[in-house]
């Protein structure tokens, strides 16, 4: 820890309390002194009074923010608390502490801003330095990726990512943040397709109230939400020729107009966009303004498809089998070189997301420890080995939902030998109680009554997924 007070006595009553918790502190009596050890690196968290001698602990915390300098701030004053706390906040500090400070009130403080930290950490030794999830692979292809990003992140530059359904583009989106001035600043999303056309403006610029039927209140937009920070516009092809005029002026004037407002705010955010779409192409049909296209494709990054990158397959394997065992409660199996082999010859249309979700199915429905090449083969293979295993091949029927008809008829055939026990059938199928029931209630297979939690959703309808021919690009759950 690191205090900052310009008084001495402050500096020796919190330094003493923290120490007598446990922790390792240190002291510095201005803003030069402190930034030169925080600069040295090894401070956790700094706890900062807004009047130094030497400046002010505002201009600290800015250089924190500018610099990268990984550690946590504590803004404290005891003058204008209020507006004080609000601006500290609003400049990225963690948290507000009223002076005199009170013992109980700093060592909770500490506790809740190193929890947050713990967290990240973890969450920063799961995904990777690429953010949200990891950017996984050796492959030269990927390579290249790494590197186009490393030049890109650093800059302002609007940046276009294209590619492929499921193979990463927005995992690419918050790796630019993540490695760009800007990574300690919200990073905020927003699938174009997935917004109704006339809605698009409010969610873009926000919305003054009475703007609209149903506009009860003021609210603020994308924009304005990832100001300081970066804005994330993925499937940008998506959006309608209105709203593409209206995106470019916000992207040359820096402004946006809230829905029903009367004037004009000023935002800086990055914008980063993605896309399935052939742009270039829409551009020569003219659904895509040729304007706004050379203003978002400054830098222009493509996410390599699954299949030029085979020797990355079981890596990615085995960060999906960790994934699925970790969130979704799966059983931990192995794969054996002739799995992955299998696996690597696919040609994986739906990319990672797709075999993420093959993954899944293969520990679910996989015999003993190991996944073998003939489990493999049932799930990715066609009619006849769907046949062998009793499922039955439906021309214009999708992938996905014959395998949930596969699926659906196991753990019927399962709970029916097990007199609708859902937790014996669990069990039997190598599942933890948890995946059990939630496959019962996604695919609608009727449980005993008042077999698990309450009871509910016992024979319920099953709640669609699309296949992977459908699936959107989204969501940033899958690894690239």
């Amino acid at each position: 820890m690191l205090v900052v007070d310009d008084q001495k006595n402050v500096l020796v009553t919190m330094k003493r309390a923290l120490e007598l918790e446990g922790y390792r502190v240190e002291g510095a009596r201005g803003v030069g002194e402190a930034l030169a050890r925080l600069r040295e690196g090894g401070i956790d968290v700094a706890v900062v009074d807004v009047r130094l001698g030497d400046g002010s602990g505002m201009d600290l915390l800015a250089h924190v923010q500018q610099e990268g300098i990984d550690a946590r701030v504590i803004v404290m004053s005891g003058h204008d608390a209020v507006e004080t706390a609000v601006e500290a906040t609003r400049r990225g500090a963690d948290d507000f502490l009223d002076k005199p400070v009170g013992t109980e009130r700093l060592l909770v403080s500490m506790r809740n801003v190193l929890r947050i930290k713990g967290l990240e950490e973890q969450a920063r030794a799961w995904t990777g330095e690429g953010g949200g999830r990891r950017l996984v692979g050796g492959s030269a292809a990927m390579a290249g990726l790494r590197a186009c990003v490393a030049k890109a992140a650093p800059t302002g530059v609007s940046v276009l990512v294209t590619g492929e359904r499921g193979s990463g583009k927005e995992l690419v989106a918050r790796a630019l943040h993540d490695g760009s001035p800007r990574a300690k600043k919200p990073y905020v999303k927003l699938n174009c397709a997935a917004v109704p056309d006339d809605l698009v403006e409010s969610e873009l610029f926000g919305h003054e109230r009475g703007a609209f039927t149903g506009a009860v209140a003021a609210r603020r937009g994308k924009f304005e939400a990832a100001d300081g920070g970066t804005l994330f516009l993925d499937e940008v092809g998506d959006m309608d020729a209105r709203m593409q005029a209206k995106l470019l002026r916000a992207l040359q004037e820096h402004e946006i107009e809230p829905v029903g407002g009367a004037g004009t705010r000023r935002v800086d955010g990055r914008v980063i966009a993605a896309t399935n779409r052939d742009l270039p192409a829409m551009v020569e049909r003219e659904e895509f303004r040729a304007d706004l296209y050379d203003r978002l494709a400054v830098f222009l990054i493509e996410t390599p498809p699954l299949r030029a990158r085979r020797e990355d397959v079981a890596a990615l394997v085995h960060c999906a089998v960790e994934r699925a065992v970790a969130e979704d409660g799966l059983r931990r199996r192995g794969f054996t070189d002739e799995a992955l082999e299998a696996l690597a010859a696919h040609d994986w249309p739906g990319n990672v997301r797709e075999l993420f979700n093959a993954v899944a199915r293969l520990l679910i429905l996989g015999e003993g420890d190991a996944v073998g090449a003939e489990d493999v083969a049932l799930v990715l293979a066609g009619p006849r080995a769907r046949r062998a295993a009793g499922a039955a091949y439906v021309p214009g029927r999708t992938h996905q939902s014959l395998m949930d008809e596969f699926e659906r008829a196991l753990l019927t055939q399962a709970m029916a030998a097990h007199g609708g026990s859902m937790e014996q059938t669990a069990r039997a199928l190598g599942l933890s109680r948890t995946t059990a029931f939630r496959r019962a209630d996604e695919l609608g297979v009727t449980r005993r009554k008042g077999a698990g939690a309450g009871g509910n959703n016992a024979g319920g309808e099953a709640r669609p997924r699309g296949d992977h021919g459908e699936a959107g690009d989204g969501g940033g759950s899958e690894d690239a």
